[in-house]
């Protein structure tokens, strides 16, 4: 298969009623409004949904996931994570998603649909705990960072992206914008 062949599915997941826990979803959303990309790459708030994301990841030939991760490095440290080493940064159940995602990969195997690459980006959360629909500042400063090492993921796997400009506008609404507060 051609790079430009590949079906590149970038899956931000989290809840961002949550504080950190929202990042993933955070950053699909960032992409969303700045960036258009070629046909072959979709970009998805997978939120919580779990197993009902079998159908879009089931369809990519390239998986790139974003989320937050319990890694045993400092908050805010970005983590890119393949294989066992994504497995087991998905491991922890302090979160109302990652056991569902674990699952939904694993049943994707089971019927014998995976994407041939599977790669996790996931970050350091300082707060994951307090309901918020703010970012705690240290993860909201690292966004650009994360976007950065996306976009460089989807050109790597022979996908394509411009800024969006006034001629095409984004056309996703963010239906829980993120607070003005700041968390600590």
């Amino acid at each position: 298969m051609l790079e430009q062949d590949k079906r590149i599915l970038v899956l931000g997941v989290g809840n961002i009623l949550f504080t950190d826990e929202g990042f993933g979803v955070r950053v699909a959303e960032e992409l969303e409004q700045k960036y258009v990309f070629s046909d072959n790459v979709t970009v998805l708030d997978g939120g919580t949904l779990g197993l009902k994301l079998m159908g879009p990841i089931m369809e990519s030939d390239y998986l790139i996931i974003v989320d937050i991760v319990l890694n045993e490095g400092t908050p805010g440290e970005i983590f890119r994570l393949l294989g066992e080493d994504l497995n087991k940064a998905c491991a922890f159940k302090n979160s109302m998603h990652q056991t569902d995602l674990l699952d939904t990969l694993a049943q994707c195997s089971i019927i014998g649909n995976v994407p041939d690459d599977v790669i996790l980006y996931g970050i350091e959360p300082i707060n994951y705990k307090d309901m918020s629909a703010a970012l705690s500042p240290e993860l909201e400063a690292r966004l650009p960072e994360m976007e950065k090492l996306i976009l460089e993921e989807v050109t790597a796997a022979g996908g394509t992206y411009s800024p969006r400009t006034d001629e095409n506008p984004a056309t996703e609404r963010i239906y829980v914008p993120r607070d003005t507060c700041r968390n600590s």
